[in-house]
C-alpha cells in the first residue's frame, strides 16, 4: 500500500479491523519519515522510536487476539512537549526543564496509552507554550511544511507541522489564546479547542490556569472527533475539569448543516483587519455552508478588544505566578521572549486582575445569551502564515486575535481549512459553539470539509523534502 502515511485515522482504524494494515508497518513508515524529513521541519523535539515500536507491537498483538481498545488502538500520535510523559523527557521547550523526566503521565497521555495509541514523540512548542518563536530556547522553532520559510504559528507549532507533513496521524496541543487553532489554521489542519474543563489538563505544564485548554489536531475533523472520544471526560485531578457526560461524537457527523443557524460577527473581522483574500474565502465558505442547509445571520458581539484585554491581564498575572521563582533565581534559563512576557505580569495590580475577571464573566454571559439565538458562530481563524523570523517580544500584546474571545469565555472552537492564498498557504474557517456542544461544532466542520476539495491537497514542500 503506497502513501500509507496519508491515511486518515478513520481509514487506519477501518483497515486494522479488516487485518489489511499492520500497526508496526505504519509506525515504521512514520518513524522513517521523521528521521528523513524532520531535520528541515523541526516538528519533533524528541522522537521516541523504541516506545513507538513497542506500542505498535502491543497493538498488533491485541488485534490478533481480538482485543479492541477503541479508535486509538495502533494509531501513531505525538504530543506537544508540555504534556508530561512518564520516563520520557518533557522540557516545555525551556532550558529550565532541560533534564525534566516526569514520574507520571498526564491524564490525556494516560488515556491515549490506555486506548492503545502509538507514541511517536514530543513536539516542538514555544517556551512554556508562551514565549516564541524563539531561537534561544531549548530547541529552534518548527517550520511550516507548506513553505519552510514560513512559521507554523504557535504555540502548538511542531504538533501542527508534524501532522501536516504526514509525520503523524493525530496530535495533542494546548490552547490559551489560540495555540491549537492558529497552528491548525496556518498548517491546513482541523484543530479543536474543546470547552473549558472538557479535556483534563492534569500533568500539562501550565500557561494560564483559567484559560488553558487541551485538544487535538488532525488532518480531518472526523479524526479530531475520534481523538476527542478517547481524551474527553471528567478528571478529579484537574480542578477545572467538568463532570459532564461525553457524547458519541461520531454519531453527529452526518454531512449536513440542515436546521442550524450560524451567526457572523462582522465587526470582529473589521477590528482584526481581516484581509481581502481572507474575506473572499470566508464569503465562499458561507455559501458552502448555506448549500449544506445552514441559515446565516449577522450578529453583534462586544468589541474583540474587550475579550483581548481581559484575557491578557489575567494571563500575564497567572504566567508570572507560575514562573516567579525561576525568574527571580535563574532568569538566564528562560529565553528572551518568555522572560519579557513573564516580567509584564509583575506590573499588574491585584485590582486589575479582579476587574479583568469581572469583565470576563460579563463577556461570557453575553456570549451565552448569543448562543440562545444561534447554534454556532463562524468567522475566519487568522491570516495566512508569515515568514519565520524574529519578532518584537511585545507583538503578542498588540494585535487583536479572532481566537482569543473563545478562550475568555471557554466555549468550544474549531479551525478547519477553507482554501489557500495566492502563495499556496492555507486559509482557515473557525466555528464556535455552545458550552460542551463540541458535537455540533464538529458536525459543521466535518460537513464543510466533505463538501469542499481542500482535504485533497497536501503540502508540496513535504513532497519536495521526500524527493531530496
Amino acid at each position: 500500500m503506497s502513501d500509507i502515511h496519508l491515511l486518515t485515522m478513520a481509514e487506519i482504524v477501518g483497515l486494522y479491523r479488516k487485518r489489511k494494515l499492520s500497526p508496526v508497518e505504519l509506525t515504521r513508515t512514520y518513524l522513517d519519515r521523521i528521521e528523513r524529513l524532520d531535520e528541515q521541519l523541526v516538528s519533533f523535539v524528541l522522537p521516541t522510536p523504541d516506545r513507538a515500536l513497542a506500542d505498535a507491537r502491543r497493538a498488533e498483538d491485541e488485534f490478533m487476539r481480538g482485543i479492541d481498545r477503541g479508535p486509538m488502538q495502533g494509531v501513531p500520535y505525538c504530543l506537544k512537549d508540555i504534556i508530561e510523559t512518564a520516563g520520557i523527557r518533557t522540557t516545555g521547550q525551556s532550558r529550565s526543564l532541560a533534564t525534566h523526566i516526569p514520574a507520571e503521565d498526564a491524564t490525556v497521555e494516560a488515556r491515549l496509552r490506555a486506548g492503545g495509541g502509538v507514541l511517536l514523540g514530543k513536539n516542538t512548542t514555544w517556551e512554556f507554550a508562551h514565549g516564541g518563536p524563539s531561537w534561544d530556547a531549548f530547541a529552534p522553532p518548527a517550520r511550516n511544511p507548506w513553505n519552510t520559510d514560513h512559521h507554523p504559528a504557535g504555540s502548538s507549532s511542531g504538533s501542527a507541522a508534524a501532522v501536516a507533513a504526514g509525520l503523524a496521524t493525530t496530535t495533542i496541543g494546548s490552547d490559551t489564546g489560540g495555540s491549537i487553532r492558529l497552528p491548525a489554521a496556518v498548517c491546513g489542519l482541523s484543530g479543536l479547542k474543546a470547552t473549558y474543563g472538557r479535556v483534563s489538563r492534569k500533568g500539562v505544564l501550565p500557561n494560564c490556569f483559567s484559560h488553558d485548554h487541551v485538544g487535538p489536531l488532525a488532518w480531518t475533523t472526523e479524526d479530531v472527533a475520534l481523538t476527542m472520544q478517547v481524551i474527553a471526560g471528567h478528571d478529579p485531578g484537574d480542578p477545572g475539569s467538568a463532570d459532564v457526560p461525553v457524547p458519541d461524537y461520531m454519531a453527529t457527523l452526518n454531512g449536513s448543516c440542515a436546521g442550524l443557524t450560524l451567526g457572523v460577527p462582522w465587526r470582529w473581522l473589521d477590528e482584526a483587519k481581516s484581509s481581502d483574500p481572507v474575506r473572499a474565502a470566508f464569503a465562499a465558505a458561507l455559501e458552502a455552508l448555506k448549500g449544506l442547509g445552514a441559515t446565516i445571520v449577522d450578529i453583534e458581539l462586544p468589541s474583540i478588544e474587550l475579550y483581548s484585554d481581559s484575557k491578557k491581564t489575567i494571563a500575564m498575572s497567572e504566567l508570572f505566578s507560575i514562573h516567579e521563582k525561576t525568574l527571580r533565581t535563574a532568569p538566564e534559563l528562560f529565553g528572551d521572549s518568555l522572560r519579557y512576557r513573564i516580567q509584564c505580569g509583575a506590573l499588574i495590580r491585584s485590582e486589575d486582575y479582579v476587574q479583568a475577571m469581572r469583565m470576563r464573566s460579563a463577556l461570557t454571559a453575553n456570549m451565552q445569551a448569543m448562543f440562545a439565538k444561534v447554534d454556532a458562530i463562524v468567522l475566519p481563524t487568522a491570516e495566512p502564515a508569515g515568514k519565520l523570523e524574529p519578532t518584537p517580544h511585545s507583538w503578542l500584546f498588540k494585535h487583536a486575535s479572532l481566537t482569543t474571545p473563545f478562550n475568555a469565555t471557554g466555549h468550544p472552537a474549531l479551525s478547519v481549512c477553507m482554501g489557500f492564498a495566492a502563495n499556496g498557504l492555507p486559509l482557515s474557517l473557525q466555528i464556535a459553539g455552545r458550552a460542551f456542544d463540541e458535537a455540533t461544532v464538529m458536525r459543521i466542520g466535518d460537513a464543510y470539509e466533505k463538501a469542499t476539495p481542500w482535504r485533497d491537497r497536501r503540502p508540496a514542500i513535504a513532497k519536495a523534502l521526500e524527493a531530496a
